[in-house]
């Protein structure tokens, strides 16, 4: 479903160059969970900008369902993310004059399907996610947790093959957060779709199939692979 290969990003800071990620290479099947996890600055939401097209890298190869992402420009990206990709983000990125239904709506009624069809799916996702009293609100009328639900439908609604997660309980109480997880792990599994969370939550990553651990910048560890730079191992080529 996923798969980077030698992905590094330098950044210019104060006339100099910045390395993010360097020479970071993995692949995720179809179906799979997997959390990426590292302290702050380790290059965990960078990894997940690129590998969901919404970044270039200074070097490597993206690829996802077999699109070469790195060799694509902008309007193709768009395209690869609007029908293949869902997003949620620790922000809840709801537009602020939209009712939760229409916002649920908004990536499918980019592909100029009926409004009739895409309104039933969003009011069908808004009951599974516990909303079915809320759809004719504005976000500034829910909560946080209501919000994020919000968000987690529209994510949904076009049947992603692959879904990114960055810090999606991060702005939230404990309880709440909880069952958001519940949410997105129970519509996860219901679609079949593959999951990648970026999180600094270790319960949230111990839910996932594979956890992938960053720490400045390159892989220190894969639970998948049992790689592991804390026994002084050299992970991609790199050594920690």
């Amino acid at each position: 479903m996923l798969r980077v290969e030698h992905l590094t990003k330098t950044y210019q800071s104060g006339g100099r160059p910045l390395t993010v990620l360097e020479n970071v290479s993995f692949g995720i099947e179809p179906g799979t969970t997997c959390a990426i996890i590292g302290s702050s600055g380790s290059g965990k939401t960078t990894l997940l900008g690129l590998a969901a097209g919404l970044d270039r890298a200074t070097s490597g190869e993206v690829y996802l369902k077999n699109h070469a992402l790195h060799q694509l420009d902008e309007d193709d990206l768009a395209v690869i993310r609007n029908r293949h990709i869902g997003f949620i983000f620790q922000s809840f990125q709801l537009i602020p004059t939209l009712t939760a239904l229409e916002n649920v709506m908004v990536p499918v009624e980019l592909r100029g399907v009926s409004y009739d069809y895409v309104a039933g799916e969003a009011q069908r996702l808004l009951s599974e996610v516990g909303l079915e009293g809320r759809i004719d609100h504005y976000p500034s009328q829910l909560s946080g947790g209501e919000q994020q639900r919000v968000a987690i439908a529209r994510a949904f609604i076009h049947k992603p093959d692959i879904l990114f997660a960055d810090e999606p309980t991060g702005n939230l109480d404990s309880e709440t957060g909880e069952q958001i997880e519940d949410i997105l792990f129970d519509l996860n599994k219901k679609l079949g779709t593959t999951l990648v969370i970026v999180t600094h939550d270790p319960d949230l990553a111990a839910r996932c199939d594979r956890v992938i651990r960053l720490k400045r910048g390159v892989i220190a560890s894969d639970s998948a692979s049992g790689v592991d730079s804390e026994n002084e191992k050299v992970v991609n080529g790199v050594a920690p």
